[in-house]
C-alpha cells in the first residue's frame, strides 16, 4: 500500500493544522446523555448553578473531534500502525456551545525503532483550539508509523 505519510515525513517541528467545527448545544447534549451525562453537559439549567455558569461539552467529546481532525489532517493518508498511548491529556478551557474548533498537531520526537527496523516513532503535541486561538485541549502521545519503503 502506497501513503503520503511514512515516518520521514514527520521531521521535528512540522505542523498540521486543520478543521472547523462549531459544536452546537444540541451536539453536546446528544454525545453527553449517551457518554457523560453530568449536569454541567446535559442539562443547561443546572449548568448555570455550576463553577461553569453554563452548558459545557464533554472533555471525552472535545478528545473525539480532535481525533477526528487529525484523521482527517493526515492519519488515514499515513502509514500508521497504531499507538502506544496518551502521556498526557489536559482540559485547558471549557468549550461551550457555538464554540468553532480546529486541530494542530506539533511534532516534538521522532526516532526509528530499535526493535523494528521498518518502524519510526513519533511523539506529538495535539491540540483543540476554539474561535479565539484558545487552547481549550491538549494531549502529548506517541504515534508509530512504517518507514518509507527502498
Amino acid at each position: 500500500m502506497d501513503f503520503r505519510y511514512y515516518w520521514e515525513d514527520f521531521s521535528v517541528g512540522r505542523v498540521f493544522e486543520h478543521g472547523a467545527r462549531a459544536l452546537s448545544e444540541e451536539d453536546i447534549v446528544r454525545f453527553a446523555r449517551e457518554w457523560d451525562p453530568q449536569r454541567y453537559h446535559v442539562d443547561p439549567q443546572a449548568a448555570k448553578r455550576t463553577p461553569f455558569g453554563g452548558l459545557i461539552a464533554s472533555g471525552w467529546q472535545s478528545c473525539g473531534v480532535l481525533m477526528r481532525f487529525m484523521c482527517d489532517a493526515y492519519l488515514n493518508e499515513s502509514s500508521c500502525v497504531g499507538s502506544p498511548g496518551i502521556d498526557e491529556i489536559r482540559f485547558l478551557k471549557p468549550v461551550r456551545p457555538g464554540d468553532t474548533l480546529r486541530f494542530r498537531s506539533t511534532v516534538l520526537e521522532a526516532g526509528p525503532s530499535r526493535s523494528k527496523p521498518e518502524r519510526g516513532n513519533v511523539r506529538f503535541r495535539w491540540e483543540l483550539l476554539n474561535q479565539n486561538d484558545e487552547v481549550v485541549l491538549s494531549m502529548i502521545g506517541r504515534q508509530l508509523y512504517l518507514r518509507r519503503p527502498g
